[in-house]
C-alpha cells in the first residue's frame, strides 16, 4: 500500500517504509493513498487480538505475519483477555485503556509498534540501528520505553517536560531499566519538547548519522492504527450485551490532547465502524475544543499545568491528519501548517470545518470540575477514574445535556487513577499529605480498588535517568547518545 505525506502527495513510500520513517521528509506525516475496503462485521466477531490483527493488516499490508505479530505484542502482557474491557457506569460505558503493562491508554499501541517496527526492518533490510525519539506528556515515555527497551538493533530516548508529568509518571520514566534506553527531562512544556524532535528530525537528515531516526509518537502511523482497535472492541462488548444492534451508531467521548486518540476513532468509522459523534475532550488548554467550535486554531496562549498533565499541550500534531483526511487537500495542509508554525494561528475554510462538525463535538473541563465528577462518578456509583476519564466525562455530560442525543455513550479512559493519586484522593476526600506512593496506599485503603502491580513496584527502585537540559540542547543530547 502507497503511503505520501499530508503536505506533499508526490513522495510515495510503502506502509513499512512509512513505519520505519515516522515522520515524512517535508515534516508531514503518513497517510495512505487510499482507505483500504474492510470487513468490519466480519472483524467484530474475533478477539481483541483477532480484531486488532485483522485491522493492522489491512491498513500496514507491506509487514507480513500480522497474526503472530500482534499475538507477540500482547500475550501474558494485560489484566485481560479482551486488553481493553468495558464497563457500564451511570448512564455511559466506560472503555478501559489502562489494563497493561504500564497503566495507560497508550500501551494498546507502544506494546504493538516494536513488533511492527522490526519486522519493518527485517522487511526492507534496514541494517542500522533504528533511534526511537519521542516526546511525552506523561504516559507515551513510559510505555515506550516499556515496549523498546533491550529490543535489539533499536535504541530509544525519551524526553518529558521537566515539572510537566506526575510524580508517578516521572517515577516510572526515570527508574527504567534497559541498556538501549536514555530518558532526559527538558526545561519548558510538552510542546517545547514535541517541537525539539521535530526539528531534531529535520536536522538530522542533512547528517550523516550511524543510526536511522523514528518515533515512537503518535505522528507514527505505526503507532497510531493499533489504537482503532478498541472502538471495535467497545462496539462488540455492547452488541454481546445487547445494548445495540450491528450497524446501531455508537458516540464516543474521548480526552486527548495530541488528538491522535480521537483520530483512530474516526479512521475506525472509514473502516466501516458505526461510529455516531466523536467527542474531543480538553482540560483548561482547551485549543482543540475553541478550533472545532470555530475553525481557527490558535496556539498563541498560555500553557496551564493541570491535574490532566497528558493533555496539556497546545500544538496537536495528529489534527493535520484529520485536515488531509476531509480535504484532500496537501497544499491546504501544508499551509495552514506554516501558518501555525511561524503566525501561531490558522483558520481553515468554512467548507472544512462543516465537515468537521458532521462527526466531531467538543467541550472542555477544569481542574475544578474534572474533581467535582472524580468524587461524584465514586460516590454515585463506586467507580474510580482519573482526572483525564473526567473531562471525557464532562463533555460526555455536557454533549448529552445541550443535544439531547441518546445514543450510547462510550467514555474512554485512558489511565489508572493511582497514576495521579494526590488528584484523585483529594477528589474523593482524602488527605494528601506525603509522596505519591503514600497518597496510592491511602487512595487503596480508602476504596479498595487496588494499586496496579507495576506502579506499586516503583517504590524504591534507584532513579538511573536525572538528567535536565534546555529545549536547545536536545539536538547535541541525542547525537551525544
Amino acid at each position: 500500500m502507497r503511503y505520501h505525506s499530508t503536505r506533499d502527495p508526490s513522495h510515495f513510500v510503502d506502509s513499512a517504509q512509512a513505519v520505519l520513517e515516522g515522520l515524512a521528509p517535508d515534516g508531514g506525516l503518513y497517510m495512505p493513498e487510499r482507505i483500504p475496503g474492510f470487513d468490519w462485521k466480519a472483524a467484530l466477531r474475533g478477539s481483541s487480538m483477532d480484531i486488532s490483527s485483522a485491522i493492522l493488516s489491512a491498513l500496514l499490508p507491506d509487514i507480513p505475519h500480522m497474526p503472530r505479530l500482534v499475538k507477540q505484542a500482547y500475550s501474558g502482557k494485560f489484566e485481560t483477555e479482551e486488553l481493553t474491557p468495558s464497563v457500564p457506569v451511570g448512564d455511559f460505558r466506560v472503555l478501559e485503556l489502562f489494563r497493561g503493562p504500564t497503566s495507560a491508554f497508550k500501551d494498546v499501541a507502544l506494546s504493538m509498534l516494536p513488533q511492527l517496527l522490526t519486522a519493518a526492518k527485517q522487511e526492507k533490510g534496514v541494517k542500522e540501528d533504528i533511534l526511537i525519539l519521542t516526546a511525552t506528556s506523561g504516559d507515551t515515555g513510559k510505555a515506550a520505553l516499556e515496549g523498546f527497551h533491550d529490543v535489539p538493533g533499536v535504541r530509544i530516548c525519551v524526553f518529558y517536560p521537566d515539572g510537566g508529568v506526575s510524580q508517578v509518571q516521572r517515577a516510572q520514566m526515570v527508574t527504567q531499566e534497559g541498556e538501549n534506553v536514555a530518558v532526559c527531562a527538558v526545561r519548558g512544556n510538552f510542546d517545547d519538547a514535541q517541537t525539539g524532535v521535530k526539528n531534531i528530525f529535520a536536522a538530522c537528515r542533512e547528517m550523516e548519522l550511524p543510526f536511522r531516526l523514528s518515533s515512537a509518537n503518535s505522528i507514527n502511523i505505526g503507532r497510531l492504527a493499533p489504537q482503532i482497535m478498541y472502538y471495535f472492541r467497545a462496539y462488540r462488548d455492547l452488541l454481546d450485551e445487547g445494548r445495540i444492534q450491528l450497524g446501531d451508531q455508537v458516540n464516543f467521548s474521548v480526552p486527548t490532547g495530541n488528538f491522535g486518540d480521537i483520530l483512530a476513532g474516526y479512521l475506525a468509522g472509514l473502516l466501516g465502524l458505526p461510529v455516531g459523534t466523536l467527542l474531543c475532550a480538553s482540560n483548561a488548554n482547551n485549543v482543540l475544543t475553541d478550533f472545532i467550535r470555530t475553525g481557527t486554531y490558535d496556539r498563541r496562549r498560555p500553557l496551564y499545568k493541570t491535574t490532566s498533565p497528558s493533555m496539556d499541550i497546545l500544538v496537536s500534531s495528529n489534527l493535520e491528519r484529520l485536515l488531509y483526511l476531509l480535504s484532500g487537500d496537501t497544499a491546504l495542509v501544508a499551509e495552514l501548517m506554516r501558518k501555525l508554525n511561524t503566525e501561531g494561528v490558522y483558520t481553515v475554510p468554512a467548507g472544512l470545518l462543516e465537515k468537521i462538525l458532521r462527526q466531531f463535538w467538543a467541550g472542555c473541563c477544569d481542574d475544578h470540575r474534572a474533581a467535582e465528577i472524580i468524587g461524584r462518578v465514586y460516590r454515585d456509583y463506586g467507580y474510580l477514574c482519573d482526572p483525564h476519564t473526567a473531562a471525557g466525562w464532562a463533555a460526555a455530560e455536557d454533549y448529552v445535556s445541550q443535544t439531547g442525543d441518546r445514543r450510547p455513550m462510550v467514555v474512554l479512559s485512558t489511565a489508572s487513577p493511582y497514576k495521579f493519586p494526590e488528584a484523585v484522593l483529594s477528589a474523593i476526600g482524602g488527605d494528601v499529605f506525603g509522596d505519591g506512593f503514600a497518597q496510592m496506599d491511602r487512595l487503596q485503603a480508602l476504596t479498595g480498588v487496588p494499586i496496579p502491580g507495576n506502579l506499586s513496584s516503583l517504590r524504591g527502585k534507584p532513579e538511573r535517568h536525572t538528567g535536565v537540559i534546555g529545549k536547545e540542547e536536545m539536538l547535541s543530547y541525542v547525537l551525544g547518545l
